[in-house]
């Protein structure tokens, strides 16, 4: 009865959380996609949804009928296994459903759910409720990133509202803790949720190495940008130094120079670049050559791991020198959610830490955020390393 009450408090208040993300839109917000890696706000409250109808309701509810025959064409992501669905570039693309209609749906499933709570919770049921859960608070930091794209790249730069922590001020001197060589265990050991990349348990050799106790500042990546670090090919990996040429970038996501003076972007509105804040909306490229610049690199996720109890921990996503794979004797689960992370580990780089819009229950040492090299519409820093 006690993990019955405890599961329904846990789907009702990650629920009521989506929601409450999306109260300052417009409805003209939830449906706009001004680049490929961003969905509209519309699209991830109807897959989130979609996610507990097709691996909980459809299998596990008796009687229980879907709510439209084509959702899980609409509102399926990329499981391949499941069947066709919208290509993701088409997302912005779905006048239809309304945001109104999207919310009835999102009202009948939670319904529907909380009877399958209240009467069904067996021990196959319990694990994919874990995963929908977490998945729909995964969503609800994209849906923030997500909605700064998108109100940011609107010519009016409207404000979304009051945010807690959007900036990070350590005012902590800055300071290198020096860590011995040896072997150390990494991954997730301890009771409660972790995702499938955080494990097997495993040691891993480290050589000594030191590692900055706080994030590059804003001041520091001026002085960089001063010092003609976006036009130093030599400070670029080739891929990288294509980028920034194609693309011509020349500062962080969301800077603008005016009257000679950097501003950026903010969900409470555009303010003045404060240079004591942490640098946010870098790419991988830009903190590889910004590590360069210092003469120095970027930690790998294990160096992280074995280091992050000694630095202030869920400022920003923090980039690593480490591509994303499987840890050693790694196994994908079975099935459709056996898609969830195992084939994404290919050709993107691992993210450690967390954000004031990660769910707090994420910000866990062995979590394990990844991304393509060029993207920074999430809120990444990073902080430097050194070997011994």
């Amino acid at each position: 009865m006690m993990l019955t009450i405890q599961f329904l408090e846990l789907f009702t208040q990650t629920r009521a959380a989506s929601e409450q993300i999306c109260k300052p839109l417009q409805t003209e917000d939830y449906v706009v996609q001004p680049s490929v890696d961003v969905s509209p706000p519309k699209w991830h409250l109807g897959h989130t949804t979609w996610f507990f109808e097709e691996f909980l309701l459809d299998p596990h509810l008796p009687g229980y009928k879907r709510y439209h025959k084509n959702y899980a064409y609409v509102f399926n992501s990329y499981y391949e296994s499941i069947g066709k669905r919208v290509v993701r570039t088409d997302r912005g693309n779905l006048s239809r459903p309304s945001v109104e209609e999207v919310y009835k749906y999102r009202a009948y499933v939670s319904f529907h759910m909380k009877q399958l709570i209240e009467n069904h919770l067996t021990e196959a049921v319990i694990p994919v409720l874990e995963i929908g859960i977490h998945h729909e608070k995964q969503h609800q930091e994209l849906l923030l990133t997500d909605i700064k794209y998108i109100l940011g790249n609107n010519p009016l730069q409207p404000e979304y509202g009051a945010v807690a922590n959007e900036e990070i001020i350590e005012n902590n001197p800055t300071s290198y803790i020096e860590i011995e060589e040896g072997i150390y265990h990494i991954g997730h050991d301890i009771e409660g949720f972790c995702y499938d990349n955080e494990q097997p348990r495993h040691r891993v050799f480290l050589e000594s190495y030191a590692i900055c106790d706080s994030l590059v500042t804003n001041g520091e990546w001026m002085e960089f940008m001063n010092d003609k670090g976006y036009s130093n090919a030599m400070l670029w990996h080739t891929e990288g130094w294509d980028w920034v040429k194609k693309n011509s970038i020349n500062a962080p996501m969301y800077w603008h120079y005016e009257n000679r003076t950097w501003t950026q972007y903010l969900l409470s509105g555009s303010k003045e670049v404060d240079p004591a804040a942490a640098v946010t909306h870098i790419s991988y490229y830009e903190a590889f050559a910004f590590a360069q610049w210092k003469g120095m690199r970027l930690p790998t996720e294990f160096e992280w791991e074995v280091a992050q109890s000694t630095f202030p921990h869920g400022n920003r996503w923090e980039w690593t020198e480490s591509a994303y794979l499987p840890y050693p004797n790694y196994q994908k689960p079975e099935g459709a959610l056996g898609e969830y992370n195992g084939k994404f580990m290919v050709n993107q780089k691992i993210l450690r830490g967390s954000s004031f819009a990660t769910a707090a229950n994420h910000a866990r040492p062995t979590y394990r955020n990844f991304f393509h090299a060029p993207l920074r519409w999430q809120f990444t820093s990073l902080r430097l390393a050194k070997s011994l």
